[in-house]
């Protein structure tokens, strides 16, 4: 139901988002691994990541449109390392608080792309999960599910998961350019 074009476009539009709105400043380096891309119906592979012992909690966010819903789900450890990169010389400011706004900077610019090929969009609040609750995501039978390991400045770790659920055929194919938009952003004179 998701043509090779579709899947293509969400992963790079992801991975777009990902290098743009995660980094704390747009000179950090945001070093994106694919972890595991299985289809429906696949058995799970030696080579699968097992992201539920590796980061303890989630952020899901969620997209949908009338021909699909899709999640993306930022894993993380709230951590030291984590912590004071995320809320830098702002201590106090809560962690979670910082990090679901940059959770959610991240799927609006999902969003903004997707606009382009899909007029009719919704975007979810941010809420953090037990990480125990990724296997449930095949429970929604995904047409589309993959996983990254994203490292920020060589030492925060964190992991994005993408599901799609199809609700008829879909074939697009994004163009992405890898320059960050401004939209939405105050300038000044």
């Amino acid at each position: 139901m998701i043509s090779a074009h579709a899947r293509d476009s969400f992963e790079r539009i992801l991975n777009k988002a990902a290098r743009t709105r995660l980094p704390r400043t747009p000179d950090a380096s945001c070093d994106i691994v694919p972890l595991k891309v299985r289809q429906p119906g696949s058995a799970a592979m030696e080579t699968d990541v097992d992201l539920v012992t590796r980061h303890a909690n989630v952020v899901v966010l969620t997209i949908s449109s009338i021909d699909f819903r899709m999640l993306l789900v930022l894993h993380f450890d709230e951590d030291d390392v984590t912590t004071r990169y995320f809320t830098g010389e702002d201590q106090d400011k809560p962690f979670r608080e910082v990090f679901l706004e940059i959770s959610n900077l991240c799927c609006g610019a999902i969003n903004q792309e997707l606009l382009g090929y899909f007029p009719d969009l919704g975007m979810s609040t941010p809420y953090v999960l037990s990480a125990r609750c990724v296997p449930h995501l095949m429970q929604l039978r995904p047409n589309h599910l993959a996983s990254w390991d994203i490292t920020l400045d060589g030492s925060v770790r964190l992991a994005a998961t993408l599901c799609v659920c199809a609700h008829a055929p879909l074939d697009f194919n994004a163009e992405v350019s890898e320059t960050q938009d401004s939209s939405g952003e105050l300038e000044m004179f």
